[in-house]
């Protein structure tokens, strides 16, 4: 999901065909701008006259133009906008067919953790015994003890006030639960504010940070953003032609230099996109350890240098995360926001072995952080390019304990 602050161009003013009608008799001189004002909007809509424009030369035959004026209302594009409405119902129908494929692999993908949380309302009674096991299954599902204690709480609130009785009625309003604390973690990626809008992207190595830009730069490119890349990854073996691989499937450029600096080439990507003026500048940084202090100094100063290259730079700092690391992931997370300040998260292979409910760990502990929770804007299940997508909090909570 993108909210773009692109001003869009001024559409041609379709208000000519009801100035064609007033016919100016007094001067010869006022028919020839109604002519041209008319001919221009029946090329737009593509029902003009040629003859009639053509026939403006000779003033004499004025008086004929007012029956020819008559006929003017025939192609008034009253079909053309009917045209305008077609095609967004289709895109919907394709859109919601698209939207439920990515349903069916992400509760694939957290079938290992739903399962467990699910297993629990087999021939359950609604007593304390069902609260404890599903307590159990919460953390298990890597929650954290205080998630897990605040959506029981919310649950047995939800319980009482709905008054369910039956086991399928709880596990519903435990999917209403979940998804209240996973909201928070639901924005949008903002790209258009500032051009270019500069993302910098960290992550520990494995956590497929750079796959994961791959596939950022196709959805950036699909909205119709132009994208350049960063190639600051300048340590890892490979991590340079990895990125270009990319770059070439997604028909996009990179800036990379082999064995450069990691800042001086973020430097010179900021300033490259600016000069060419893209949208969108995509800097990959090293894969960092949150424990060696010295490697997450070296993206400080990336960030630093970037900032030299634009002021407001970086727009989004992101960090990329495993969804197999359970919770891990909260550590890193909160790691990397001390170092950097963190805009945003990216988590990645929940695959079939990953355990999702550390997204609710990190939505609680985010209730305590200085600025409010760390938005999670993609999620992906696998190594396609469409098996990384939006963040809805309703749909996760759904895979996770529906």
């Amino acid at each position: 999901m993108f909210s773009f602050f692109k001003k869009k161009p001024p559409a041609e003013a379709p208000a000519a065909p009801p100035a064609a009608p007033v016919e100016a008799t007094p001067p010869a001189a006022a028919p020839a701008p109604a002519q041209r004002s008319a001919f221009r909007p029946s090329n737009w809509f593509g029902g003009g006259k040629a003859p009639e424009p053509g026939a403006a030369p000779s003033p004499a035959p004025q008086p004929e133009a007012e029956p020819s004026v008559q006929e003017a209302p025939a192609p008034v594009a009253a079909p053309a906008p009917a045209a305008l409405p077609a095609a967004p119902v289709a895109a919907p129908a394709a859109a919601t067919t698209e939207r439920q494929g990515w349903m069916t692999r992400l509760k694939s993908g957290l079938k290992k953790t739903g399962s467990g949380i699910q297993a629990v309302f087999v021939n359950a009674q609604i007593d304390d015994q069902l609260y404890e096991e599903l307590e159990d299954a919460l953390l298990m599902a890597d929650t954290g003890i205080p998630a897990a204690a605040h959506i029981l709480q919310d649950l047995k609130d939800r319980v009482w006030r709905t008054s369910a009785t039956t086991p399928q009625a709880v596990r519903t309003q435990l999917v209403e639960a979940v998804a209240a604390v996973l909201a928070p973690l639901e924005k949008p990626l903002e790209v258009g504010r500032h051009v270019p809008t500069v993302i910098m992207v960290a992550g520990v190595n494995g956590a497929g940070k750079t796959t994961s830009i791959g596939k950022l730069t196709k959805h950036l490119a699909n909205e119709g953003c132009t994208v350049l890349l960063a190639a600051a990854d300048t340590f890892r073996a490979a991590a340079r032609e990895q990125l270009a691989v990319w770059a070439d499937r997604n028909l996009v450029e990179i800036v990379s230099q082999q064995g450069g600096d990691p800042a001086a080439v973020s430097f010179d990507a900021v300033n490259a996109g600016k000069a060419r003026g893209k949208d969108v500048v995509l800097v990959d940084t090293a894969g960092r350890l949150p424990t060696q202090l010295h490697l997450m100094d070296e993206l400080k100063k990336i960030k630093r240098v970037v900032s030299k290259a634009d002021g407001t730079a970086p727009h989004e700092v992101l960090l990329v995360i495993d969804g197999n690391t359970g919770q891990n992931a909260l550590a890193q997370v909160q790691a990397f926001d001390d170092a950097l300040g963190l805009t945003g998260l990216v988590v990645t292979k929940l695959d079939g072995t990953a355990k999702g409910g550390v997204l609710c760990a990190i939505a609680q502990w985010g209730q305590q952080r200085k600025g409010g929770p760390v938005p999670v804007y993609f999620i992906g299940v696998g190594e396609k390019l469409e098996d990384l997508e939006t963040f809805d909090a309703r749909e996760f909570a759904q895979a996770l304990a529906g």
